[in-house]
């Protein structure tokens, strides 16, 4: 039998590979199946993210006299109708892991002892693991994170309504999306980072993502000395001794992965699992994916490493391949973008990305989007692309993987493209293959 331990995407994907290849497999999950992708992270910023663009997209219409109105929000509703929405995936990914043939024990807790695995105490036989126990919200050593009003994405659904104003500590992408999502329902936000907002964002991208966050207060190169408030939280104490009012705090300083059940294999000092390639701990037999192995902290590549830990249980030698892994950040648009790593000395080219379905109306204030790219000037290979536009994230799922393949401008010159679209990359590398083709000339 091999045991899976978290049934998040990482265990999830690998013990379905496992039992349709014919091996008993037992997945133990502690909460409900779907991981924090479903429950906590990713699912949730997307049922919060629509609603904030559909106020945002009223309050445009209204700004140009089409309608009267921008409708008001239920935020307990939002959580109430989201929970629903998640059992019933959560129901649909039972159903379809164990019609692949896997057994799912629930509330258990499991737990390694280098390569001795137990559940609930009671020690069962495996001819393999995979760990996949994810991670959690990262506390920073902060005075008063622990006051009422103080949340992470993972305690966020206890704020039973909407404060007056609201600040988010953290200069990453949950902080970048929550804050947007916060602002649009109309509430006073003050992000403060310690360094800076998506300061790894390429300069262009960034600025677009700072127009989404237009309303939002951001202070950068700014230290929290502390959290203050009586019977519930009150305002963030800066290091310059200046206070921010805020009736409720978001900490989204990052991740941490989720190892202290899983003894006696070789770990980071942040308590990521080291694995190699293959997805192989330091112990004969045990492998380990997703978040608990560390960055990139991304769903995609969490399938990914659990797909690459069943197959080389299997016996079939794969090995996890970080290249052009695809990313997107939810604000109003999508900002999605991947690169090799070959993209010194490339021809950049950026333009504004053409009207389509969810900005059209947009045209009106002069900002339809951007798309970028980055092109080898030697051999016309695409080795650099993003855009900010509606819909950009699934524009790059297929991009990313072309790019890998070693796609070139030139292979654009024939491609017919869907119309009406917001894809500005298509019209770019067509650009870009003309301009090589001149100077081919």
């Amino acid at each position: 039998m091999i045991v899976v331990i978290g049934g998040g995407p990482a265990g999830r994907l690998g013990a379905m590979h496992l039992a349709q290849a014919g091996r008993e497999v037992r997945l133990v999950e502690q909460r409900k199946i779907g991981g924090q992708c479903l429950h906590d992270r990713c699912m949730t910023i997307c049922a919060l993210n629509d609603v904030a663009r559909l106020i945002e997209q009223t309050r445009t219409q209204k700004d140009l006299g089409i309608l009267d109105c921008v409708p008001t929000i239920s935020y307990p509703m939002i959580w109430r109708r989201m929970r629903e929405v998640q059992e019933r995936l959560s129901s649909v990914l039972d159903a379809e892991t164990r019609e692949a043939g896997v057994e799912i024990v629930y509330g258990a807790e499991s737990r390694l002892e280098g390569g001795r695995v137990f559940i609930d105490d009671e020690e069962v036989r495996a001819e393999a693991v995979l760990a996949a126990t994810g991670s959690r919200a990262a506390i920073p050593d902060i005075p008063g994170t622990d006051l009422p009003g103080v949340y992470t994405y993972q305690t966020l659904p206890a704020m039973s309504d909407l404060p007056r104003r609201m600040a988010v500590i953290g200069g990453g992408v949950v902080a970048a999306e929550f804050a947007y999502i916060f602002n649009a329902f109309g509430v006073e936000v003050e992000v403060i980072a310690r360094h800076g907002l998506l300061k790894d964002l390429d300069p262009r991208m960034r600025s677009a993502a700072l127009r989404d966050l237009a309303g939002v207060g951001i202070r950068e190169q700014t230290t929290v000395a502390s959290i203050e408030g009586g019977g519930r939280v009150r305002s963030v104490i800066l290091a310059n001794g200046e206070e921010v009012e805020a009736g409720a705090v978001l900490l989204a300083t990052g991740l941490v992965p989720r190892s202290e059940s899983l003894q006696g294999l070789l770990k980071r000092p942040d308590g990521a699992v080291i694995v190699d390639q293959r997805m192989q701990t330091s112990v004969e037999n045990v492998y380990a994916a997703g978040d608990v192995i560390g960055p990139p902290y991304l769903t995609p590549a969490a399938r990914r490493e659990g797909l690459v830990a069943a197959e080389n249980i299997l016996g079939h030698e794969a090995v996890m391949d970080y290249r052009c892994i695809p990313q997107a950040i939810s604000l109003r648009y999508d900002l999605a973008f991947a690169s090799t790593d070959g993209d010194d000395g490339a021809l950049t080219l950026s333009a504004p990305a053409p009207s389509g379905s969810g900005s059209f109306w947009d045209v009106a204030t002069g900002w339809t989007g951007l798309a970028r790219i980055q092109v080898d000037p030697e051999s016309g290979r695409l080795v650099g692309a993003a855009a900010a536009v509606p819909g950009a994230s699934s524009l790059f799922s297929y991009l990313a993987h072309l790019m890998k393949q070693g796609i070139t401008v030139a292979d654009f010159a024939d491609i017919i493209e869907v119309h009406p679209s917001t894809d500005g990359i298509y019209w770019l590398a067509r650009y870009a293959g003309d301009i090589l083709q001149q100077k081919k000339r």
